[in-house]
């Protein structure tokens, strides 16, 4: 798929610190309860740490407990890209930043969380970049 920003890896390679390389870029996951905003309760939008677009909103997010921020929507459907993930002998829905491609997370329904969708974007911190609301 063509993503609107695209660059060669060698680019990604210099813009990002080598953790946020090996998960936006390789679809590493970052350890479980260890991600800056794992419990964060702060008010605002959270972009892509690759290249910014808007993501999800603070409003979305909820305790999980899973050791990852969680969100039952994105900020927009099209901000997202899902894409099936058979890795790791698993079956699941991998997200991805429609703008740049990068790997962001997962999404999981029917496991009887209390949200809109029924859904949790399970997504890893260090793919994201909190923009605080202005007081």
């Amino acid at each position: 798929m063509a993503y609107e920003i695209e660059k060669p890896d060698e680019q990604w390679r210099a813009e990002l610190t080598d953790e946020e390389y090996r998960v936006l870029r390789q679809a590493g996951t970052e350890p479980a309860f260890r991600g800056e905003y794992t419990d964060t309760d702060t008010e605002g939008v959270y972009a892509c740490r690759a290249c910014g677009a808007e993501l999800f909103r603070s409003d979305t997010k909820f305790a999980s407990h899973c050791g990852w921020p969680s969100f039952y929507d994105p900020a927009h459907t099209a901000a997202v890209e899902l894409v099936e993930d058979h890795s790791f002998g698993m079956s699941r829905t991998e997200v991805r930043c429609a703008r740049c491609g990068s790997h962001l997370g997962h999404v999981f329904s029917g496991e009887g969380y209390p949200t809109p969708t029924d859904q949790r974007y399970c997504i890893n911190s260090v793919s994201l970049r909190l923009e605080p609301k202005e007081s």
